[in-house]
């Protein structure tokens, strides 16, 4: 892999940004259906090229990628979605999962689509199903980018709001507080998470993570990294930017800050987020 520092790929997003949307062209978006064993995955698929998995955050689906997907596909991907189990059409046991059941279905998706390798990147609990897929089907995996992700070891009282804004039951005054206080930077738009989480989803999404242990999937089996985080995010703090580059090298792991954005930084800034990821990934090999 040809190493890039982050930036650089901040220059060549910036620089990349208007000719991009100028190149683009009317969504060849899709649906289809992946069945494995007694799953079944509804996938969004769009573009050509190479193969870009995206995977979203607890409770919630992969219509949010929307904007970023879009994007990545006009740069020169082809851009797959797998939806969660338990929503849309996607169906299969729910209970008792680890990781490991969510990645086989990432994995399934990748070998129907019979494409090569492809590059996962997963949003905030998305990381976690990515980096477990890249740890137990290392030759469908060619790369492993962190969107929203959490340091090593959180801050519970960070845990605590994000159990509580991401809970639909609870109070929606309670949880948009903790919504700004954990996935929004200051002036954007936290309305925009009091609705899209479904409870179904989440409750089954932290038994598996619940299920896993953290050594199991943290290193990502050994596929290139990129970080990209909001600098805002109380889940990545400035003193915890560069620990993956500390504890895998600066040569596996390349870091991204995106300015003005916290946890929910697909949705705050979708942009920037596919301008990293285009840029990255044109230089992989």
């Amino acid at each position: 892999m040809h190493r890039l520092t982050a930036q650089l790929i901040s220059s060549l997003a910036t620089a990349g940004a208007m000719s991009l949307f100028a190149q683009s062209q009317t969504s060849d978006r899709t649906r289809m259906l992946v069945h494995r064993g007694g799953v079944t995955i509804e996938v969004i698929a769009e573009g050509r090229g190479p193969l870009v998995v995206l995977l979203p955050s607890l409770g919630r689906d992969s219509e949010e990628f929307d904007p970023a997907a879009e994007r990545v596909s006009a740069a020169g991907f082809r851009v797959l979605r797998p939806q969660p189990r338990g929503y849309g059409k996607s169906a299969g046991p729910m209970d008792k999962l680890t990781l490991h059941d969510l990645a086989q279905d990432v994995a399934a998706v990748i070998e129907h689509e019979n494409a090569g390798p492809a590059v996962l990147a997963g949003h905030a609990f998305g990381h976690f199903v990515a980096k477990m897929t890249a740890v137990d089907f290392p030759g469908l995996v060619r790369g492993v980018i962190l969107i929203g992700a959490a340091r090593k070891n959180p801050d519970p009282e960070v845990q605590r709001s994000v159990a509580i804004a991401t809970d639909p039951t609870q109070p929606e005054a309670e949880r948009l507080q903790h919504l700004k206080r954990v996935f929004f930077a200051d002036g954007n738009d936290a309305t925009l998470w009091l609705t899209g989480f479904h409870a179904n989803v989440r409750a089954a999404e932290i038994v598996a993570r619940d299920a896993t242990p953290q050594q199991a999937y943290w290193a990502g089996g050994k596929a290139p990294i990129l970080d990209i985080q909001g600098d805002k995010d109380p889940y990545r703090p400035p003193a915890s930017a560069n620990e993956l580059v500390a504890e895998f090298g600066a040569e596996r792991v390349t870091v991204v800050r995106v300015p003005h954005t916290a946890h929910a930084i697909i949705v705050e800034r979708p942009d920037a987020v596919a301008d990293a990821m285009i840029a990255w990934m044109r230089h992989l090999r």
